[in-house]
């Protein structure tokens, strides 16, 4: 990822507090060719996301046809994991999705935008986003 994107990430997760912090846990895209098998790609790279979340954890997944969720809303889906006390997994796909079994084991489904997103912006915007709906929960003058 360019610098310019590790910078916004950083500057978003360091705007947090401690008790609400965020890990970025990125897994490797196995290389694509002309004739790239794609359906094993994506099989592969879910499983290798699966493998990262540990029993009982929350799985969000990111997809076009997920709920879109106001700031307002994400500031009450943010409460409600908090509340929870499990670790939420927002899982974000690769250029050619995620996997089905990614899909079927998500908990939720979040639809940033209908427009088709490049990944150093989702990541910033994630990380923005989630600031912004802890600045509304905590009455910070961020969010107007």
């Amino acid at each position: 990822m360019p610098r310019w994107v590790e910078e916004g990430w950083q500057e978003y997760v360091k705007r947090l507090p401690s008790e609400l912090s965020l890990e970025l846990v990125e897994i490797p895209l196995t290389t694509r060719g002309k004739n790239a098998d794609v359906a094993r790609m994506i099989r592969q790279e879910g499983e290798a996301m699966l493998a990262k979340v540990q029993p009982g954890e929350r799985i969000v997944t990111l997809e076009v046809q997920g709920r879109p969720w106001s700031t307002e809303q994400l500031a009450v889906e943010l409460d409600r994991w908090r509340l929870d006390s499990r670790t939420v997994n927002l899982m974000v796909g690769g250029p050619e999705g995620l996997a089905p079994e990614v899909c079927a084991r998500s908990e939720q489904r979040w639809s940033l935008s209908p427009l088709t997103l490049p990944h150093p912006l989702v990541r910033i915007l994630i990380g923005e986003q989630i600031y912004r709906a802890w600045t509304v929960l905590s009455g910070h003058p961020y969010h107007k």
